[in-house]
């Protein structure tokens, strides 16, 4: 799948099958999240993945709008060192892994992490240093069913050429 077909056909997954994702694939997903730009090149983001059903269902039940997050097979943590703009690099990094799993036929969706109560418990709970951000969390795994296709504004509506 080209990059603009990823991006146009990424949906967020909230089901999974119970069938394990591959480490060799899951490598290539956090490679993309670490390609991601980010500000005056200080690549800040950290990724923990979580394979362990124990530790999902631990950091399901810690969010407020994740609990799927404990029926996916993989977490990932994308943390980010306290930079100036570690918001921004981890949000480039992790819509890097959302696009790059979907395109590897994988499915994800988005747990907000940065500015929610609970992210300092994720934090301790990955077991990651004090002083690191949590700036997502990405569920993951093979869709268990079909994804849902809400629809998007069309390009007229939000492009603006010179001025607003």
């Amino acid at each position: 799948m080209d990059a603009l077909e990823a991006l146009h056909t990424r949906r967020s997954c909230r089901r999974f099958t119970a069938k394990e994702v591959p480490h060799d694939l899951l490598e290539k997903v956090v490679d993309a999240g670490r390609l991601a730009a980010t500000a005056r090149n200080e690549q800040p983001c950290e990724f923990v993945v979580v394979l362990e059903k124990e530790a999902r269902r631990d950091i399901a039940a810690l969010t407020d709008h994740g609990a799927f997050i404990a029926d996916a097979t993989v977490c990932i943590a994308v943390l980010a060192k306290d930079t100036k703009y570690y918001i921004e690099d981890g949000s480039a990094a992790t819509q890097n892994i959302l696009v790059a799993a979907h395109a590897l036929g994988l499915g994800g969706c988005w747990v907000a992490g940065d500015k929610k109560p609970y992210a300092p418990k994720v934090v301790e709970r990955v077991g990651a240093p004090a002083g690191m951000h949590l700036v997502a969390l990405v569920a993951l795994g093979w869709p268990l069913g079909g994804l849902p296709n809400p629809p998007k504004r069309p390009l007229h509506e939000v492009l603006h050429w010179e001025t607003f």
